[in-house]
């Protein structure tokens, strides 16, 4: 009988088993998976699929219109520098304005210039009475600037001051509608002009009070040669004497009889009889005054007129003042039964109220 050769017929050791597999087969289905066993391939976590966003309802704005912040841009002169925060607690519109330089509008295809100014009134705002300021623009269609100054006056000021507008930061500024404001703006020709403040109000708190009071009773100044001003036949005469406390009358030296006014005041015990002649002294010298500051102006307006070429006449002739107020919209009070006409004591009243 053949004896078999060694190892011709022996079988190959088996191979350990995978303790990675022999511990899942023999994991009961209710034992949760182990860390370690997350990293067999063969063993794959079930992930849940991601939630399914919900379309987002798209978020829309208003297009601005091309002229929307015009009324912004013309500076509210005389407005106090605390009450220019509250004028944005109203949604005011100026639509109106914007519409009159449409074609058909009032001011569509002129040179117009453009001031701003504020009207105190009582108003219902949110069911409560409150005293708001109403923004107002006033529009003046002319060839040429109106004026380069301002006037400063008030109850408190004894004189009134007319000074360079750039004394007070101010400017007649080329206004650019929206659709212009990328273009080369030296390149455009624009028609509108607004008077525009470079004072910082960040360093307003650093001027002085009487800096700051020049503000508040700041006007812009017009003066149209052709036009006779009511100063240069008003009689009046407002009168300050410096005693304590000062004495404050209006004199006409036209109906009033000196001495007969004196003996009033020393009556009502405003004045005291040793004080009558140098109050007498002190009434006509302001009197004088005043009829000297007349007949100049009344002589500067005849040499003005005298010097004006038919085309500059023609201008003051021709020139138109707009008023402009908010219009009324669901979110602004009514202001319906507070505007006027009137602009200030140097324009006047506006030619048309819009």
């Amino acid at each position: 009988m053949r004896k078999l050769k060694a190892g011709t017929r022996k079988r190959k050791a088996a191979s350990p088993p995978n303790k990675e597999s022999e511990r899942s087969r023999s994991r009961s289905p209710e034992e949760p998976v182990k860390d370690d066993a997350v990293k067999d391939p063969a063993i794959k976590r079930r992930r849940k699929p991601a939630p399914r966003k919900e379309q987002e309802e798209p978020e829309y704005f208003p297009e601005k219109r091309n002229l929307e912040d015009l009324w912004q841009a013309a500076f509210p002169v005389g407005t106090e520098w605390h009450n220019l925060d509250a004028l944005k607690e109203v949604d005011w519109k100026f639509t109106n304005l914007e519409d009159a330089f449409e074609e058909g509008g009032e001011l569509h295809g002129k040179k117009v210039y453009l001031f701003g100014c504020t009207e105190p009134q009582l108003l219902v705002i949110n069911n409560e009475q409150k005293v708001a300021c109403i923004p107002v623009v006033v529009a003046v269609v002319s060839p040429f600037p109106p004026s380069d100054k301002v006037g400063i006056k008030s109850i408190q000021r004894v004189e009134e001051e007319i000074i360079p507008m750039k004394a007070m930061k101010l400017a007649w500024v080329p206004y650019i509608p929206l659709e212009n404001r990328l273009s080369q703006v030296d390149r455009l020709k624009t028609q509108i002009f607004t008077m525009g403040c470079v004072q910082r109000r960040s360093a307003v708190k650093h001027l002085k009070d009487e800096r700051i009071k020049q503000y508040e009773y700041c006007l812009p100044y017009f003066y149209n040669p052709l036009k006779q001003d009511e100063d240069e036949e008003d009689t009046v005469v407002s009168i300050i004497y410096p005693s304590e406390p000062p004495i404050v009358r209006d004199f006409d030296y036209e109906l009033d009889e000196l001495e007969e006014f004196t003996d009033g005041l020393v009556s009502e015990e405003v004045l005291t009889e040793d004080q009558k002649e140098a109050f007498k002294q002190f009434v006509k010298e302001q009197v004088r005054e005043r009829k000297k500051s007349q007949r100049q102006a009344k002589e500067a307006r005849r040499k003005a007129i005298e010097e004006m070429d038919e085309q500059t006449k023609a201008a003051y002739e021709n020139m138109r003042f707009y008023k402009f107020y908010p219009v009324q919209t669901p979110n602004t009070p009514d202001i319906s039964q507070v505007k006027a006409a009137f602009i200030n004591r140097y324009y006047g009243r506006a030619h048309a109220v819009l």
